[in-house]
């Protein structure tokens, strides 16, 4: 009996065992919740959103001033949006808000309505148009359309919908937020945002009049003034229009104004789809790769891409060579997206992590503010950079110095001059920053391969090893850094031969002129090697996991 119960004792577990179900992953539809704005304007959402659904499940709500809530006639556009994302197969719902501001009163009407038409399933809204950089450049584009000479300008742009002084403070405060994105790359001569009040909010009819007498009163002074229309407005057709009311308002003046709004733009639907990518899970196969190296002669870029060529059969790599040039980043980011990538990992294949980084974050629409951030520190860019225009998310690494391994190819390079190591000095050069804070960091970073490299018998026999830099974008810090290189050579020759191993991706740059007359061995080779093949591979493998693996698409990004 006690070997039947110990036989049977297992059946029993297992009989009892039930396996943990695996929730299955919910399926996203988009519901693009927007502004009944009549025939002709609602032909332009439409036409938006017939793209946007091309690539992601996706319907249109309509809701008006009139909107009154669940039972109103509006609940029909909102209720039959949601049923065609449920026949989709959608499982989640992200309502995509078409409003410019988190504060515009019919959108917030509508938002605590929207669980009631959902059907039971769960809703989350997705941000306004207003806190999207690619909404600015739609700004800054009517601008540039007017604008001739901004220093001498005057630049109005033009709101709607306020109910309230409340309200108007907080649809003025995000206008005032647009207008910042454009005076970073526009210097006007003054530049204001003016919000009118909706027809039937108290007292509008005086509010809108102090609004138009304000804005005479600029268009009165010397200068050209420019208005432009920052809103999506009723388009009934094309005479009737809050773009052709606004026109006929100042018909009469010298105002500078084209009656165009927010819609159409090409930028609209990249809002669309990037909104869509942040609440997606990223694919593998959806993820693609921007290498950005400095860039050089023929040979310096054949050396470098050979080095990424094995890599091209597992990544769809573009090459965007240069210190940050927006228009070649564009061009290598759309031809990424033309492949159907929705994440791309940026690599900045500098020296330090902090190289270029300041400025290609902003480029990219990672940061908010650009700082100068060149290679060693330079600043090529007296104004902003252009960012992006794309849907695609990104994530970043670089500096491959402080790559542990580095240490090995600059073992390799000493192995290949070195003869009789007892009586060499090894000096390793490199490019140097400008700021004494950012050329000390890098030094640290050679020292701490040095002190790797130490750690091998045949690098332990050497005389000395040494870090130094040339600081050579900078005449004046360039003069004594490269008087010190020359100094340490003539001393350390005195006592036996002097390695230079030129501590740079490839070749010796403007070594040998800076160093001439002096007597030395130099390896110019640089650090190109199958190690810098895995130093990417390896940032690679490791941004593609956090970025499938992430439970918070939206704050995905890689870190140096």
């Amino acid at each position: 009996m006690m070997l039947l119960g110990l036989l049977f004792t297992p059946l029993v577990f297992f009989a009892g065992w039930v396996p943990t179900a695996v929730a299955a992953p919910a399926k996203v539809g988009f519901i693009v919740v927007a502004p009944d704005r009549g025939f002709l304007g609602n032909q332009e959402v439409r036409s938006l959103v017939e793209e946007f659904k091309q690539s992601y499940p996706a319907a249109l709500g309509l809701v008006g001033r009139e909107y009154t809530g669940v039972e109103g006639e509006y609940a029909v556009y909102l209720t039959r949006a949601v049923q065609e994302l449920k026949q989709a197969g959608a499982t989640e719902i992200i309502a995509i808000p078409l409003f410019l501001s988190e504060a515009d009163p019919l959108l917030n009407r509508v938002k605590p309505l929207m669980p009631v038409y959902a059907g039971g399933l769960p809703i989350r809204w997705a941000p306004a148009m207003g806190q999207d950089y690619l909404i600015g450049q739609i700004i800054l584009d009517r601008v540039d359309a007017l604008s001739e000479h901004p220093e001498s300008e005057r630049l109005i742009l033009v709101g709607t919908g306020a109910t309230d002084d409340a309200n108007d403070k907080a649809l003025k405060a995000d206008l005032d937020k647009l207008l910042a994105y454009v005076k970073r790359y526009k210097n006007f001569r003054e530049a204001e945002t003016v919000v009118y009040y909706d027809r039937e909010a108290p007292n509008a009819e005086h509010k809108n009049k102090d609004i138009k007498d304000h804005m005479f009163a600029q268009m009165a002074k010397h200068g050209r003034t420019l208005l432009v229309p920052a809103f999506i407005g009723p388009k009934f057709d094309h005479s009737m229009s809050l773009t052709t009311w606004l026109d006929a308002q100042f018909k009469n003046t010298h105002v500078v104004y084209k009656p165009v709004e927010l819609l159409p733009h090409p930028n609209a639907l990249l809002w669309l789809k990037k909104t869509a990518n942040k609440e997606t899970p990223a694919a593998a196969n959806k993820i693609g790769v921007v290498i950005m190296p400095h860039g050089s002669t023929q040979p310096w870029n054949d050396a470098v891409e050979a080095t990424i060529k094995p890599l091209m059969s597992k990544y769809p790599i573009e090459m965007a060579y240069g210190m940050a040039d927006p228009q070649i980043i564009q061009e290598a980011v759309s031809r990424l997206e033309q492949r159907g990538m929705t994440r791309i990992v940026f690599v900045r294949m500098y020296a330090l992590d902090h190289h270029m980084k300041s400025l290609t974050d902003y480029i990219l629409g990672l940061s908010h503010h650009p700082q100068s951030g060149g290679h060693g520190g330079h600043d090529h860019h007296a104004a902003p950079p252009h960012q992006v225009r794309t849907a695609a998310l990104f994530s970043t690494f670089g500096g491959y110095e402080q790559n542990p391994d580095i240490a090995l190819i600059l073992h390799k390079r000493i192995a290949e001059v070195s003869t009789d190591p007892a009586k060499e000095t090894v000096l390793l050069v490199a490019h140097g920053e400008g700021t004494d804070e950012g050329n000390d960091k890098w030094l640290a970073v050679m020292n701490q391969n040095i002190e790797r490299l130490r750690q091998d018998p045949h690098c332990a026999q050497l005389r000395a090893v040494k870090a130094l830099t040339v600081r050579e974008d900078w005449p004046k810090q360039r003069e004594k850094a490269v008087a010190e290189v020359r100094a340490v050579i003539e001393e350390a020759g005195k006592q036996g031969r002097v390695l230079v191993i030129a501590n740079r991706l490839y070749g010796s740059g403007p070594y040998k002129k800076m160093l001439n007359g002096l007597t030395y061995e130099i390896n110019e080779k640089g650090l190109v090697d199958p190690i810098m093949t895995r130093w990417l591979e390896d940032g690679l493998t490791r941004v593609t996991a956090e970025l499938t693996h992430s439970k918070n698409e939206q704050s995905a990004s890689a870190q140096p």
